[in-house]
């Protein structure tokens, strides 16, 4: 196990480890967490999948660990929030040079929604968006196309346009005992000897 390698499979250059490809300070994706890319380079998450993310919002997006993010999955932050709260959506403020408008007056030009916090193993399905403010919990999984604006429970599947609940994962008694054994934070050495049992379902095991 050596989770600052970039590639999980020697012989697969479509999945990356996450956190390892990251460059930007203001995104975090824990140990463990993958990508997989069959149309772009994997690599270029930041650039194809993170968008409207700019720096002078100082938005976050924070992913934990051992979460499994599919191919085309999208992040989108607050820039694309156009403000509702003006007579107009025209994003007037961005073009502060054509309209002889005050620079520091750019963020105006969009509402602000806050981070996206992703928790941790959340399966996030083929071509999924994600939208600025929205937290999905722990064990959660988006569906393939789903668009998340809401937060989403732990251990909640979710789908659709807007993302439903579809069912929970696991009845509430379960989800408590996930929630406070937190198996994502043990050693690896200790998930090792586990995942017979994780695969399993078996919390008898742990």
């Amino acid at each position: 196990m050596n989770p600052e390698k970039i590639y999980p499979r020697s012989q697969d250059r479509e999945t990356v480890y996450l956190k390892n490809v990251i460059t930007d300070p203001n995104i975090t994706a824990g140990d463990f967490t993958i990508y997989n890319d069959f149309v772009h380079d994997p690599r270029r998450f930041e650039k194809n999948n993170v968008l409207y993310h700019y720096p002078i919002n100082r938005d976050r997006l924070i992913i934990g660990k051992f979460c499994s993010i599919a191919c085309g999955a999208k992040f989108l932050f607050n820039s694309a929030n156009h403000s509702l709260k003006s007579l107009s959506t025209y994003p007037f403020p961005i073009f502060f040079e054509e309209w002889g408008l005050d620079i520091g007056h750019v963020r105006e030009a969009w509402d602000q929604k806050g981070d996206i916090v992703i928790g941790n193993d959340v399966w996030i399905g083929y071509e999924a968006v994600i939208l600025a403010g929205v937290t999905i919990g722990d064990g959660a999984v988006i569906g393939a196309r789903a668009v998340a604006t809401k937060d989403v429970p732990p251990y909640t599947i979710v789908g659709g346009v807007p993302a439903r609940e579809i069912r929970r994962r696991f009845p509430e008694d379960v989800t408590e005992k996930l929630l406070a054994v937190r198996w994502w934070d043990w050693p690896e050495e200790k998930i090792q000897q586990h995942i017979f049992d994780i695969q399993a379902g078996s919390l008898e095991g742990f």
